[in-house]
């Protein structure tokens, strides 16, 4: 589990360290509702899968909403960046081919936040799956299909 301390690094910017939690937030290109198609989201999923499977974060939670994701993540051994070009290039080619496009499909640049207790996770996930809900995309949060948080 992530310890329990302030790290001053991370007030000097972006700084990636092992065991620690974080929230990572990214958009698609222009806010595009891609993942309105769930079987684009699903690739996208499928992303978060391999990073876990490969040992590169232990994921936590997450959810894909039509036009950017939430994902609860505890890093294991590559930076946040390396994670997070990872996730974005992987899952880009695998939409383009899936959708027959091309081009952009994440804005440049995401949204890290550190966490920095236990509390905090199971509070940041319940944020996380909460989001269709606050976005009127469903009623219940198992209505809603991509999502999944290691509590539940």
């Amino acid at each position: 589990m992530p310890r329990c301390y302030t790290n001053n690094h991370l007030l000097k910017g972006r700084y990636s360290e092992t065991g620690r939690a974080y929230l990572l937030t990214t958009v698609t290109d222009q806010r595009r509702p891609v993942f309105e198609d769930f079987q684009l989201g699903r690739l996208l999923v499928d992303q978060f899968k391999q990073a876990h499977d490969d040992g590169i974060v232990a994921s936590k939670a997450w959810v894909v909403m039509p036009d950017h994701f939430h994902w609860l993540v505890e890093l294991n051994n590559k930076t946040l960046g390396e994670l997070m070009c990872r996730i974005k290039s992987r899952s880009s080619v695998s939409v383009n081919n899936a959708s027959q496009s091309s081009g952009r499909l994440w804005q440049k640049g995401y949204h890290d936040r550190a966490l920095h207790c236990e509390e905090d996770l199971k509070a940041t996930a319940r944020y996380i799956v909460q989001n269709p809900i606050r976005a009127g995309l469903a009623t219940r949060i198992g209505d809603y299909p991509l999502w999944d948080a290691c509590w539940i």
